[in-house]
């Protein structure tokens, strides 16, 4: 029996396998999730909405439509709601992308940008981020853009530098990619207070993305947004599973948005400890990149699987990224008395 071949850009892929085993009871400083949880106003709405009953309907998003397009100032029909930020980024390619397309992106970024662009058959062109200032790279990508470009994917502030661009950097990319759609994921937007959610009436060719695995504290619901103008939106819709948000994910954003205490108390407190935990790293001379996120990229050098690894075994979980960017450490920032703690670390095997 002949074996059963796949196409050939998924055999030619490289896998992704993001370590999350045995992450839970350890401080988590590895994946740039809400390190002290959800608002607890999220709880008590699952807990008050979840029942037999419900769990055998399928998902009805009507209100939660509703309440989430006047949070984010938008227009229901410029909104699709998503599972979490990967589906938006897959939704998009779907839709915009052939096999054989050019689809620019930058590099350090999320790797989910080239992972469904390689799937989709793209041929992807990269941007780079140059370390150590790993400075958004505006000139080079504006070079990149040419009539060919069907799609540019751009997370701000990226990941995993932290580092960020302005919104007048942002309509020079529109400009420029006018024929291309153009993705600003901005699943770190609380933290830097740059949106380019402003700009959707004005240029046709802008999606935006959030999620609420971040900041909300959410990420095991899966849960995010996709946004552009009302055209775009109802193709995008045609490109996705109609059922592919949870009812629970939709009932938790809707309590999510409501407390926005809650959101600006931890935003403070994480602005707090990035403060916190950079002037540690400098004054034990370990370079970063300057950050606009929750999170921060050290430059441990030759030591850097080292650190990962000695952390690790005090259970404080962070991200080597020294196989794409020499030296680097990813640090989320957590809360000022997380930051302590694993400066205190740092101090004792630095």
């Amino acid at each position: 029996m002949p074996d059963l071949i796949p196409r050939r850009t998924v055999r030619e892929m490289a896998p992704y396998s993001p370590p999350t085993g045995n992450r839970i009871e350890k401080l988590r400083l590895d994946f740039n999730e809400n390190t002290v949880g959800c608002s607890p106003r999220v709880i008590e709405a699952l807990r008050r909405r979840l029942s037999e009953e419900r769990l055998a309907v399928y998902p009805d998003y009507t209100a939660t439509r509703q309440i989430l397009s006047a949070f984010f100032n938008v227009a229901e029909d410029e909104m699709l709601l998503t599972n979490g930020t990967d589906e938006a980024i897959q939704v998009l390619v779907n839709t915009y992308v052939d096999d054989g397309d050019e689809v620019i992106v930058l590099t350090p970024s999320y790797a989910m940008y080239r992972f469904y662009a390689e799937v989709a058959g793209a041929r992807i062109t990269e941007s780079p981020y140059v370390p150590p200032a790993a400075e958004f790279p505006l000139a080079e990508l504006l070079a990149a853009i040419g009539p060919e470009t069907k799609a540019v994917l751009i997370s701000n502030p990226n990941n995993p530098t932290g580092t960020a661009t302005g919104l007048p950097e942002i309509e020079q990319i529109l400009q420029k990619a006018s024929h291309a759609a153009v993705l600003i994921d901005e699943a770190y937007f609380e933290f830097c207070g740059v949106t380019a959610l402003g700009l959707l009436d004005k240029y046709p060719n802008l999606f935006v993305s959030r999620t609420f695995s971040k900041v909300y504290g959410m990420a095991a619901m899966r849960m995010g947004c996709l946004f552009s103008q009302a055209a775009n939106v109802a193709y995008l819709h045609k490109a996705q599973s109609p059922y592919s948000v949870n009812s629970m994910a939709a009932w938790a954003a809707e309590a999510a948005v409501a407390d926005t205490d809650y959101v600006k108390d931890y935003v403070s407190e994480a602005l707090a400890a990035r403060d916190q935990l950079s002037a540690g790293l400098s004054r034990l001379g370990i370079g970063q990149a300057r950050s606009a996120a929750n999170f921060i990229l050290g430059y441990f050098g030759s030591r850097a699987v080292e650190v990962r690894d000695a952390l690790r075994d005090k259970a404080i979980l962070v991200r080597d990224r020294s196989y794409e960017i020499p030296g680097g450490v990813r640090i989320t920032v957590g809360t000022r008395e997380q930051a302590q703690r694993v400066l205190d670390e740092l101090e004792r095997i630095w």
